[in-house]
């Protein structure tokens, strides 16, 4: 017996089925990329409160152990205990100093008793911004304590070694050479 089969009712039920399901396809609605201006702004006032929360952690610092500090415009607390003898430090100088570095917990972080002096010359980078400018107030001989924001100390990064992120850390230190 011959049997044939009648195979052209398969390309009609292929169509139906195609009509029957909607595609598989999912129609994506265009990206929107949010507003530059609104980030911004958000991303400033979030800038902003972080800020004023290390002010305040400052603050409460200073209050618990009697500290009595000024302020600079930028943010930087400075205690002289000793202006030291002739011309302050100016920019273009190099200065040598011992040091000790804490962390606002009280950890300490660097010591010139364990790495040696610093030497650097102010106003040409390769120390933290709160120190140049502390170091400006001083002579030879002169000894203060500064408090850095992380803003004018290592910034949001920390220095990659003991200093953590986003760290307030305090210097004290004794000009020894203005040259």
């Amino acid at each position: 017996m011959n049997k044939q089969h009648n195979t052209g009712w398969l390309p009609l039920v292929f169509l139906s089925l195609a009509m029957f399901f909607p595609s598989c396809r999912q129609e994506t609605e265009p990206s929107v990329l949010p507003d530059p201006a609104g980030l911004e702004e958000a991303f400033a006032l979030s800038n902003i409160y972080l800020l004023e929360l290390e002010e305040e952690a400052i603050d409460d610092f200073l209050l618990r152990y009697g500290w009595d500090m000024q302020a600079s415009g930028t943010g930087l607390r400075y205690m002289i205990m000793d202006a030291g003898q002739g011309p302050k430090a100016s920019y273009g100088q190099r200065v040598t100093m011992d040091y000790d570095v804490y962390l606002i917990t009280g950890d300490p972080v660097y010591s010139s008793a364990d790495d040696g002096p610093m030497r650097f010359t102010v106003g040409r980078g390769g120390v933290e911004r709160g120190l140049e400018e502390g170091i400006l107030l001083l002579a030879k001989g002169g000894r203060a304590r500064f408090i850095l924001p992380h803003h004018l100390a290592h910034g949001v990064p920390g220095d990659g070694q003991k200093i953590p992120r986003r760290a307030t850390i305090i210097y004290e230190v004794e000009v020894l050479e203005i040259q």
